[in-house]
Order: C-alpha cells, then structure tokens, then sequence
C-alpha cells in the first residue's frame, strides 16, 4: 500500500499563543459575477449565493486509480472535496490532462473542486518542499485546464506551505504567489495555506491575513487553517475562527482529525463551532492514510461500505456532513431533508413508504440519491402519543437491493428481510419526536419501495 505523507508537528504551542490579531477588516470592492467570490467572511457563489464548504480531502494523486472514489464521496453528503495534487517536485506530476479529468468528475458528482498542491507541505523543515513560487509556475503551467472552471474549482496554492522554520517568511512569499496568479489571468478564487504545517500556532496568517488579503487585486482570497492537535480544546478553537470573523475575513478548516500523533483534536467543538459561524470544513481523509495515521481513513481501502469511526462521525454525527451540507446552486436545486445529486431536469428519485403503526412508533422509508445501480436512502422513526426507550424497523427488499453500508442504526439482513435496531444513542425518543438513520444500497432494474414498514418500540 502507497502510504499518504503526513507530518508530525514538532514545535508546541508557545507564547504566541496570547498574541493579538491585527483584526482590519479590509474594504472589498464589489466583484463581477465569475465564479466564486469573497464577501466579508462569506464565500459566494458567482450567483451570490452563500457557499458553505462541507466535504473531505482525497488523495489523488498517490491513488489516481481512485478517482471513483467522488461518487462515494458525494452519496455520503458531501458538497466539496479537496484533491491533492503533485507538481511533480517531490511526486509524479499530475498533469493538465488529468486535471481536466478530476475537475470533470468534481463536476458530473456535483462537488466543488478545491484543488491544491502538496509538494510545498513543511517547506523550510522537509528539505525535499517545494516553494510557494515552484507552486505558481505549476498553475501557469496547467492554466489549460483550469480556465473556464471559476464557478466549479477553487485553487488552493499550496498545501501546509511553511513548516515551523521561519514561518514569517509565508507572509512574502504567499503574496508573490498570489500576485503572480492574477497576472497570469486566473479569475479563480484563491485559498491559502497557514504555515506551522498548516496549524498557524505561531499566528502568522492570523495577525497577518488582512494584509495578504490586501494583496490579493481580485479581493478574493480565503484563508485556510489546518486543525490537529495544536487545536486540542475549545478556547483555542472558537477563540481562532472568532478573529476571522471579527476581522470580517474568510476563513475554511481545509484540514482537520479526530485524533493525531501531535494530539487529540477537539473535533466536537471544530464542527460546533464551524456550523455556527458558518466556516467551511474538509476532514482529513477519505482513505489510504498511511505512516501510522491510518485512523485518518473515512473508509477502509476505498469502500464506502466500510466507513471508519471517524467517517462515521464526520459524515454523519452531530454537525456533521450529512446534516449540514448544502449542494452547490450551480448545480441546481436539492431537496433541503437530504443531499441529492440527481440532475436537476429528472424528477426524484422514488418515494416514500410510510408504515401503519405497530406498537408506539412509526417508520418511513424513502429514497434520497439514486446513480446507476445504486442509492440512497434515509428512514424516519417517530415515537407515538408516549416517548419510548428502543425502536425496531423492519422491511422485506420487493427488488433484490442490497445494503452497501448503513448509519445510525444496527442493521441485521437475512435474504430479502432487513432488521435495523436503534443505535445506543437515539433509542429514547420523547411522545411525537424523530429520528433517521441512512444507507446506501445497491439495486438492478426498478427501485420499488417496500410495501410495508413496520415499527415497534419498547
């Protein structure tokens, strides 16, 4: 197995840490409607809608084979992924042709593109990084591919650009490379890297972004900051995305974990936090970790039926991707209950299958995605007229489907009968209240809903 380079941060969090932020809010002229823009702390969509970024890092260009692998990622929820590339500095280049790939494929999922280049990841503390300016020769270089694609494709210039060596050095080198992209005609929104591997303990893009964000002639630069254990309790988290806002700046977590070799990330707080000041997050990664982080992996070996702890809860806890996600409008619209990725021209997919009650619950099935051969689908328990401690759902398949994973709930098959138990933490449901729990499946020929879906509770 390949193993995905990752860092150990060496340096701990220091004085810097009581630093102040030089929080200028930066006037921002109005923009042309191409692609995406900045408003304040907003990301816009070339339409002005608000753009919220929900989606995962995948590692593409050490598994190019992969590429598949959008699909799952989209049927899960999400509405962004971010692809790592290679400017073939310290890997195999990844280039124009493939990127025209990838970007298609973003597209035809209905997922924002954040591209990024991961041959600068450490520069200054990995001898082998590539220079922020080595990055900007290998937009130029594949311009081809990227032109047109303002409304699909962010670019994000380089991945974790300064380790902890001279970190100050981001500042120049982060407006060189920005100033150099406009002149060479990108229109595209720009994102940029904290140094520090990404973690900004030392709070350079902090104190400093209002500046970076001055350099930028488009006024459309966005901030990204990578969250792993530097990040390990809630002050440190609310207290960083708050100064962005109240600089009136915008600001993505591009990276973050449940757990790290540097620390235990507060990831309950990251996605709190995030959702309630509408910040963008992309976890860190859809599979193929390696070097000792493989709990990093959503799923196991690239299958969306083997979703990890950690996929489990990014996709689908609490403030999760799942229940936070929004499609982009460039795309069309979607149902507001469920990700969608079907065109915006078909009607949705079949519908609902509501049981009678049987006992002090009901269940209702319905089909939320639909691509070639498979689905996605949510079911519904509500309590009765009193609150009730546990809830069994169960069906019989009428088409021959076949689960390819389940969420929230214990789900048991046994041919064509399917048997789902509530999961230990939303069993107990007050008089009238509701809970979901997912899965994906897999179908040939029509996709007809059971007849019956019984519900029973204790």
């Amino acid at each position: 197995m390949k193993r995905i380079p990752r860092v150990t941060w060496w340096a701990s969090i220091v004085a810097a840490l009581c630093a102040g932020f030089a929080a200028v809010a930066v006037a921002q002229p109005a923009q042309a409607a191409t692609g995406f823009t900045v408003s304040g702390t907003q990301i816009l969509e070339g339409n002005g809608t608000p753009f919220v970024m929900r989606g995962v890092n995948h590692a593409h260009t050490w598994y190019t084979s992969q590429l598949g692998s959008l699909a799952n990622i989209k049927a899960l929820g999400a509405n962004t992924v971010r692809v790592v590339l290679s400017s073939g500095n310290r890997w195999t280049r990844n280039d124009a042709a493939d990127v025209a790939d990838v970007i298609a494929q973003c597209r035809a999922n209905r997922l924002i593109c954040v591209l990024e280049v991961h041959d600068t990841t450490g520069y200054g503390d990995e001898g082998a990084a590539a220079t922020l300016a080595q990055a900007a020769d290998y937009w130029v270089s594949i311009k081809s591919a990227l032109d047109g694609q303002e409304n699909y494709v962010i670019l994000n210039i380089g991945n974790e650009p300064y380790g902890n060596t001279n970190p100050a050095g981001w500042v120049a080198d982060t407006k060189n490379a920005i100033t150099r992209l406009r002149a060479a005609g990108f229109a595209h929104q720009i994102m940029v890297d904290a140094p520090n591997w990404g973690q900004d303990w030392s709070f350079t893009m902090r104190d400093n972004a209002a500046s970076v964000f001055a350099a930028d002639p488009n006024r459309n630069t966005v901030f990204s900051v990578h969250m792993y254990g530097v990040f390990d309790t809630a002050a440190e988290i609310t207290d960083y995305l708050n100064r962005f806002r109240t600089a009136g700046l915008p600001l993505v977590i591009g990276e973050f974990g449940h757990n790290h070799s540097d620390g235990d990330p507060d990831e309950d707080t990251i996605l709190a936090t995030a959702q309630q000041l509408g910040v963008g997050y992309l976890g860190w990664s859809w599979s193929g970790n390696g070097g000792g982080v493989e709990y990093l992996d959503m799923v196991t070996n690239f299958d969306p039926a083997q979703l990890t702890s950690w996929g489990q809860r990014l996709f689908n806890g609490a403030n999760g991707i799942k229940a936070t996600s929004k499609q982009a409008t460039i795309f069309g619209a979607q149902p507001s209950t469920s990700p969608s990725n079907w065109p915006p021209s078909d009607p949705p997919p079949s519908s609902p299958s509501s049981s009678a009650p049987a006992g002090a619950c009901t269940a209702t099935y319905r089909v939320t995605n639909s691509w070639p051969g498979g689905f996605q689908g949510d079911v519904t328990v509500k309590a009765g007229n009193a609150a009730i401690t546990a809830w069994t759902v169960s069906w019989t398949w009428p088409s021959g489907q076949r689960f390819t994973n389940t969420w929230s709930a214990t789900v048991t098959t046994s041919g064509e009968t399917v048997t789902a138990k509530n999961a230990a933490w939303n069993g107990r449901l007050a008089a009238g209240a509701t809970t979901n729990w997912g899965f994906t499946g897999t179908v040939t020929g029509a996709n007809t809903a059971p007849a019956t879906v019984a519900c029973t509770a204790s």
